[in-house]
């Protein structure tokens, strides 16, 4: 009779057991709660830290072609020369790469190359001069605090600082981290 009691005591236990184990929501309910917790942390990334935005032409080119995806990160506080950023200037998405900073005084050759604090920028990936585009800027431009001069890649007719002037920090989305191509989408 005492093992008995004791088998019934043991298995009540285990019972008990299982139960403040056992959820008290259903498997669609978890699934929901899943659901819900990773659409809420994609929409927190993507709202506030990651940013996502489509080349609007081939001034980038050849490194960045018109429609492909740029992803960029938002919370970037510290942007340095040859960073590529995406940047919003009078209602209007840009990309370009940053090739000065605060402080710098940047000038433009009427033979296209490009001086920086008064030094010639050898600029290996550019397989093209840089004209000036007079009607916009007067150069010598020095750079003001928290000022990015931003120019494209492909520099003929490009749209950049040349043509729109300097870049204010609050003006930059954020830094490219990733390129998706546009046929691979």
């Amino acid at each position: 009779m005492e093992n008995t009691e004791k088998m019934h005591e043991t298995e009540y236990k285990n019972n008990e057991k299982k139960k403040k184990h056992q959820s008290p929501m259903n498997p669609i309910q978890v699934f929901l709660l899943n659901f819900l917790i990773v659409i809420t942390v994609l929409w927190l990334l993507f709202g506030f830290v990651i940013g996502a935005a489509v080349a609007p032409n081939n001034d980038m080119s050849p490194n960045i072609k018109a429609k492909d995806m740029l992803i960029y990160y938002r919370l970037e506080k510290d942007f340095r020369s040859q960073d590529v950023a995406v940047l919003s200037k009078n209602n209007t998405t840009y990309v370009g790469r940053i090739v000065a900073t605060e402080g710098d005084s940047v000038d433009i050759t009427d033979e296209g190359q490009l001086i920086i604090n008064g030094n010639m920028v050898s600029e290996p990936d550019i397989h093209a001069s840089t004209p000036r585009f007079d009607e916009f800027l007067s150069y010598p431009v020095t750079l003001g605090e928290n000022e990015y001069f931003i120019l494209a890649d492909s520099r003929g007719g490009a749209e950049d600082s040349r043509y729109y002037g300097c870049v204010n920090y609050s003006e930059i989305l954020g830094k490219v981290i990733m390129i998706i191509r546009r046929n691979s989408i």
